[in-house]
């Protein structure tokens, strides 16, 4: 089959690997029918996270069931399922809790196991999914004609629980302002997540329109171009001078966390899932100590609130769609990539 591996910064490609078939009795073969390039993996395009050369990438599909191990008890051949980013036993202590991310089971779609074996990637034609019915999230057969909803369905498998994650680490509620610092697919649909949860102001923190119109489109009350000590204070105008009760951090720099932290008002909270790169983390405990600022987040385990969105993107309630602003087919993987990273896309849709 064909997938996509990196070999080197900026080197992306789609080759001929291996076909998955089953290894252990709770696996599925899953044909996938939608996937995308994540902002996570632009870190690997750049050289700031390494990889192996030849290593699998990518971790938001969604697909058809091709295969079925004799224990997997949920899903048979033939079953429209999304996958979440990282895969769960279901089963653990961790997962119990609702905390798939740290299933020692688990594992990242794409990496490299401690025995050198390589996980597939959901940038490729199929999956090997370990530990499906802890995994997968069986989906409606209807939505596999509708290509609208398909595509609002993938960003269950990250983007859409990943700002849920921000907005209830947030403490987003009835009545509440929220500001968003960043305008990535995560920062948008952490704007979707805060109006679903009630907020009554959102503020989105952004300078490129195309990506503000999409937040004023899910909710967003406000937009501030601005950036550095003119943000913090354009969004204390808007806020009377105190700040927003939940900011949303979905970029990870330090440059972003000193910002949530400048403009989040005394007593209120810091939902934090972008992923943290750089040097430093912007954040200074003694100024949280002193203004009782709330520091909650991290890897979005997006398996847990996967049923509890489901029915809202079902019926039209939320649509995350829009975030997908290209699409492509598996072979101008590379072309994606590089879209992304010169920003001209805001998230690319890939249709193996």
């Amino acid at each position: 089959m064909r997938a996509t591996v990196i070999h080197a910064p900026h080197d992306i490609r789609v080759e001929e690997v291996p076909d998955p078939g089953i290894q252990h009795p709770t696996d599925v073969v899953l044909r996938v029918v939608r996937a995308c390039i994540c902002g996570s993996d632009l870190w690997a395009y750049r050289g700031e996270s390494a990889r192996r050369p030849g290593q699998r990438i990518g971790h938001e599909f969604l697909g058809v069931v091709e295969e079925v191990g004799p224990g997997v008890n949920g899903f048979a051949v033939g079953d429209l399922a999304v996958a979440p980013f990282v895969w769960s036993d279901g089963t653990c202590g961790y997962c119990a809790e609702g905390l798939t991310t740290s299933c020692a089971e688990g594992g990242f779609w794409g990496s490299v196991g401690p025995d050198g074996a390589q996980s597939d990637g959901g940038q490729g034609e199929a999956v090997r999914v370990p530990h499906a019915d802890g995994t997968l999230v069986k989906l409606p057969a209807a939505a596999a004609s509708d290509d609208r909803l398909l595509t609002a369905l993938l960003a269950l498998s990250d983007v859409l629980g990943t700002g849920h994650h921000a907005a209830v680490g947030a403490g987003v509620g009835p009545g509440g302002t929220v500001a968003v610092v960043g305008d990535g697919a995560v920062g948008l649909c952490g704007v979707l997540a805060a109006k679903r949860l009630g907020a009554e102001r959102v503020i989105a923190l952004g300078r490129h329109t195309a990506r503000t119109d999409i937040a004023r489109r899910f909710g967003a009350t406000d937009v501030v171009a601005e950036r550095g000590e003119a943000a913090l204070a354009a969004v204390r105008e808007l806020t009377r001078g105190e700040g927003a009760h939940s900011v949303i951090e979905a970029v990870g720099t330090e440059q972003s966390m000193r910002t949530a932290l400048g403009i989040v008002r005394d007593g209120g909270s810091i939902g934090y899932v972008g992923v943290p790169h750089g040097s430093a983390t912007g954040v200074d405990l003694g100024v949280m100590f002193g203004r009782n600022i709330a520091l909650r987040g991290g890897v979005a385990p997006v398996r847990r609130y996967i049923p509890e969105l489901l029915p809202d993107v079902l019926d039209g309630t939320i649509d995350p769609s829009p975030v997908f602003d290209r699409s492509i087919g598996l072979d101008d993987v590379p072309v994606g990539y590089k879209e992304m990273d010169e920003r001209t896309a805001l998230k690319v849709l890939i249709t193996p």
